[in-house]
């Protein structure tokens, strides 16, 4: 494995780290509250960054999303490229991609993403991206107007109604479209503005511009073809049970945003290192203290964990290789970890940790978001274990 970006991935990372630097300052971050900056969401997409992801892949996008996370930009970035430009490049049809990437590479169109709980399959319960709480999501196809199973084969079904609800979806507030998995785990795009999709804010942890999903009949379109398999870099559809796009979108989007944990992180503990490196007590700076010291290792310890198993995930997906194993790692080091660094990072500012409105506090709601939305560490343990038990019963 070699994780050193290449020269175009190396690019692309420093000019994102200038523009998120530049732009999503603290002062930026508290005018936006719990909406997204659209000044620095224009800036990235006229910078050609969103669009970039499709060239230098799953990792660039990792690269790009520890930028992201250290200044805790308030833009969709994240969800856009992994459920909106990656998933449609890599299982839209021909048509789907010439229609719907090019206004998701200039930002006009934003996406996010709604899936099935590890239970989906079972109990038809839904959650919002890569884990979480569930609703009732069922889907009846169509084909122009409605028609009998009888009538019109599956594979020449296009269309869907959907009907559910999902409790919680990051940045819907601002999505275009939303990629929707049935109980099924079929992939189907949703226009927000349709009849039939409401969306309704609600409050999370983090200001994500998050929304409440209730589908009553609407209208979805399949992404990729009916029965299509998944990628190759995530095949394993007998050894998870799930659809090869399914798979191969949550496999991706738990990458992605264990990269944005990282950068969250990576962003706490430098304000903790720069606190306790400047603030004195005795007549000697708080970094002095073995008890500060050894917190800060700990956590430096953690971050680098995050970030090389986000990186080896990225990797193999990039080089069309196995990687929900290295998937679930990395969301699991996300979850557990990422929560001990951002408790650390508020920690270690003793008092001044508890102003909310100090920038640290956004560490740490953010990091409590991504633990939350990447599921908890024993869930996210079990399913990895269950994996590699039906590798291993595969293989025998």
């Amino acid at each position: 494995m070699d994780f050193t970006p290449t020269e175009e991935q190396a690019e692309a990372q420093g000019l994102a780290a200038r523009i998120f630097g530049d732009l999503s300052t603290p002062e930026r971050l508290a005018a936006s509250g719990t909406g997204t900056d659209a000044e620095l969401w224009k800036a990235l997409c006229a910078a050609g960054l969103p669009a970039a992801v499709e060239d230098i892949g799953l990792l660039g996008l990792v690269l790009l999303l520890e930028e992201q996370g250290r200044t805790t930009a308030q833009v969709p970035f994240a969800v856009t490229c992994v459920y909106g430009l990656l998933a449609v490049a890599e299982h839209g049809t021909a048509e789907q991609r010439e229609r719907l990437l090019p206004a998701l590479r200039e930002g006009t169109a934003v996406a996010t993403g709604a899936f099935p709980a590890r239970g989906g399959v079972r109990s038809a319960a839904v959650s919002a991206g890569a884990g979480g709480a569930g609703g009732e999501l069922s889907g009846r196809e169509l084909s122009g107007k409605e028609r009998s199973d009888a009538e019109l084969p599956d594979a020449e079904l296009p269309d869907a109604e959907l009907s559910g609800v999902v409790p919680y979806v990051p940045w819907l507030r601002d999505a275009t479209h939303v990629l929707v998995a049935d109980a099924d785990q079929d992939l189907w795009i949703v226009r927000t503005g349709e009849p039939g999709v409401t969306v309704l804010p609600v409050e999370t942890t983090a200001p994500w511009s998050a929304a409440r999903l209730v589908l009553d009949g609407a209208r979805g379109e399949r992404l990729g073809e009916a029965g299509a398999g998944g990628s190759s870099a995530v095949g394993e559809r007998t050894e998870t049970g799930r659809s090869g796009a399914y798979a191969s979108v949550l496999a991706a989007g738990r990458t992605a945003f264990a990269g944005l944990q990282a950068g969250v992180c990576a962003g706490s503990l430098a304000r903790a290192v720069e606190h306790t490196a400047t603030r004195e007590q005795f007549g000697r700076p708080l970094s002095t203290n073995q008890g500060v010291l050894l917190r800060a290792a700990d956590a430096h310890m953690d971050v680098e964990a995050i970030r090389v198993t986000a990186y080896e995930a990225a990797w193999r997906r990039d080089q069309q290789l196995p990687c929900l194993a290295q998937a679930l790692t990395a969301a699991w080091w996300a979850s557990e970890a990422g929560r001990r660094v951002v408790h650390a990072g508020q920690h270690l500012h003793g008092g001044t940790g508890a102003d909310l409105e100090h920038p640290v506090h956004r560490h740490f709601l953010w990091g409590r978001q991504l633990d939350a939305y990447l599921g908890s560490g024993g869930e996210v343990l079990q399913e990895l274990g269950e994996s590699l038990a039906d590798e291993e019963r595969a293989a025998s």
